[in-house]
């Protein structure tokens, strides 16, 4: 039964919000154009990049909680990963949204946005030799910066707060891929390949990763759903 852990998790993360799709309020369902555009998008990044790593050695899989289907080098729970966790985080990203139509983080989200872009940069820096750790925080600061100086995105605030709500179950399904309750970790890092700062069982970067990734997602979501109805009708 441990063999099919991985996927569960992929299964257990998606279940309730692909239930919850056609609820009336969140009429989540009517923005899957916009989410599976970015999660396609954003797939066409992380797969050749999870894979490159992969066949490096800078993270790996332990196949004993894998069925064993591989596709292009990465184990089919993998691919589901990264069509699971965005469509699971979208969907707290709009039910958030609805219940908080003002941003909150209007007038904080371009200071915070600019100095984690700052924060991020002088780590990936002086951390070249590290490629998960200079990677990810190097492409994360540049697609911030893209969206805070170039196409001034106005939902930045919103999306630090849906992202800030993701980071709970994220600490959950990625804590127990990580080896949190599990004698031997689903997922395994080479912490030469990252700062080795790890929140409980996590590598700090999966935190990034996981901003950048649903920072993809959200762009192509943002621009491919209908507006959002203000209030509560």
């Amino acid at each position: 039964m441990e063999r099919y852990l991985y996927l569960l998790l992929d299964l257990a993360s998606v279940a309730f919000p692909l239930l919850a799709s056609f609820e009336p309020r969140i009429r989540f369902r009517t923005k899957w154009n916009g989410l599976f555009t970015g999660i396609a998008v954003m797939m066409l990044v992380f797969i050749p990049w999870d894979a490159a790593f992969t066949s490096m050695g800078v993270w790996g899989f332990n196949p004993r909680y894998l069925i064993g289907i591989d596709i292009l080098g990465l184990p089919l729970e993998e691919w589901l990963f990264f069509v699971c966790i965005p469509f699971a985080c979208l969907y707290l990203y709009e039910v958030m949204r609805y219940a908080a139509p003002r941003d909150p983080l209007e007038t904080n989200a371009r200071p915070l946005s600019i100095g984690l872009i700052v924060l991020l940069l002088i780590t990936g820096l002086l951390h070249l030799d590290r490629l998960y750790t200079s990677i990810t925080f190097l492409a994360t600061a540049a697609f911030l910066a893209y969206h805070v100086f170039v196409v001034r995105s106005p939902w930045l605030g919103h999306f630090y707060l849906g992202y800030a709500i993701s980071l709970i179950p994220f600490i959950l399904v990625n804590g127990i891929l990580t080896g949190w309750l599990l004698p031997e970790p689903v997922v395994w890092y080479k912490d030469a390949e990252n700062l080795g700062i790890r929140i409980n069982t996590i590598p700090i970067e999966d935190s990034m990763y996981m901003l950048l990734m649903l920072l993809i997602v959200t762009t192509f979501h943002e621009r491919g759903s209908k507006p959002m109805v203000e209030g509560r009708k």
